[in-house]
C-alpha cells in the first residue's frame, strides 16, 4: 500500500475489540492489541521464520527489523531496496518485495542479497508489492500494483496494467491474472490449491483455484473488501487488513473486527513459539494479539 495514501478515519486506542460470537472464539474479546514498538515510519511485510521469529520492513527507512522469539527487536538489514511484502522460501531464506528498481530479492540469514528478478520481458515491473510462495510446488505469485512513490525518478510504469505474475520454480515471470485493477494482499493453502489476492483498487478480494502447472482458474469474487496484506489461520479463516484487521471464514463471511490504534494497517503474520500471537505492522507501529489459534504456512 501507498503509504502516503492512507486516508482512512478510525477509531483508536479507547474501541475495544469485536468479535463476532463463535463456539470457539478466536481470541480474548476483552483484550485489546499490545504495542510492541512506534518508532517506524510505515511498517508493510510481516512475516515469520521457521523458528517463530518475525520479520518485517519500514519501507520509508529502508529497513528490515526483526523481532525475535525472546522479545527482541533489532535491524535485519539495512539497504532493503526499499522492501515492502516478504515471504520465507523453504530454505529459509527471505524473499522481498523490493520496489525501488521493481526487483525481487533472496536474502540469506546472514543477509546477504541475491536479486532474483529484475524485469518482464526487458521491461520494469511496477513495483511487487505482496507474494505468497506454494511450498508444493517451489512457484511463486506477487502482486504488481503502482504506487507512486517518492524516491522514484519515474512518474509512470513501463508496464501495461497492474497484474499478478507467477513464477515456477527455475522458471521465468508469466502473468497469472492480467484483470485485476490494483493488487495488493495475497496468500494461499498449504495444500496448494488456493490462492487468495485482494484487489485493493477494486475493494475486492478473489479466490482462484491453483493447478499443478501453477496457472489459475476458477476465479471467484469472495469478500467485498481489499487488503494490503493477508493471512490465514489453522481453520482456513481469512485476515485482511487496511481498517484494523478484518476475519472472514472460508466462505467469505465476516466473523471477526480488530481495532488497532493506528490509521492503515498494512500487514499482518503469526509468529511466536507456538504460532498463536498476531502480529500486525500498522504504519508507526507493530501490535500484537494472542489467539487461540495457529498460524499456517
Amino acid at each position: 500500500m501507498n503509504y502516503l495514501k492512507k486516508g482512512f478515519a478510525y477509531l483508536l486506542a479507547a474501541t475495544p475489540l469485536l468479535a463476532i460470537a463463535q463456539d470457539q472464539p478466536l481470541y480474548d474479546t476483552t483484550q485489546k492489541v499490545q504495542l510492541i514498538s512506534r518508532q517506524f515510519s510505515f511498517t508493510e511485510g510481516a512475516s515469520v521464520d521457521k523458528k517463530g521469529n518475525v520479520f518485517f520492513t519500514d519501507q520509508p527507512n529502508d529497513k528490515i527489523w526483526k523481532y525475535d522469539t525472546d522479545g527482541k527487536l533489532s535491524v535485519f538489514l539495512d539497504k532493503t531496496g526499499r522492501a515492502n511484502g516478504t515471504y520465507f522460501d523453504k530454505k529459509g531464506n527471505l524473499i522481498v518485495c523490493a520496489d525501488d528498481k521493481g526487483e525481487l530479492w533472496s536474502i540469506d540469514k546472514n543477509g546477504k542479497v541475491d536479486v532474483i528478478l529484475k524485469d518482464y520481458e526487458s521491461k520494469q515491473f511496477n513495483g511487487p508489492n505482496d507474494l505468497w510462495i506454494n511450498y508444493r510446488s517451489g512457484g511463486l505469485y506477487f502482486t504488481d500494483p503502482y504506487y507512486q512513490r517518492d524516491y522514484w525518478t519515474r512518474k509512470k510504469g513501463d508496464l501495461d496494467g497492474q497484474k499478478l505474475y507467477y513464477i515456477a520454480k527455475g522458471g521465468q515471470p508469466v502473468i497469472a491474472d492480467g484483470e485485476l485493477r490494483q493488487p495488493n494482499g495475497i496468500v494461499g493453502t498449504p495444500d496448494g490449491k488456493t490462492l487468495y489476492v485482494a484487489d485493493l483498487g477494486a475493494n475486492k478480494t478473489y479466490k482462484y483455484t491453483i493447478n499443478s502447472d501453477g496457472s489459475l482458474t476458477d476465479k471467484q469474487f469472495l469478500i467485498g473488501q481489499g487488503s494490503d496484506g493477508m493471512v490465514l489461520d489453522e481453520q482456513g479463516n481469512i485476515y485482511l487488513t487496511g481498517r484494523g484487521v478484518s476475519v472472514f471464514d472460508p466462505t467469505g463471511k465476516k466473523i471477526a473486527q480488530i481495532a488497532v490504534p493506528e490509521s492503515w494497517t498494512g500487514n499482518v503474520c503469526f509468529g511466536g513459539k507456538d504460532k498463536r500471537t498476531l502480529f500486525i505492522t500498522a504504519s508507526k507501529g507493530l501490535y500484537t494479539l494472542k489467539m487461540n489459534v495457529k498460524g499456517v504456512e
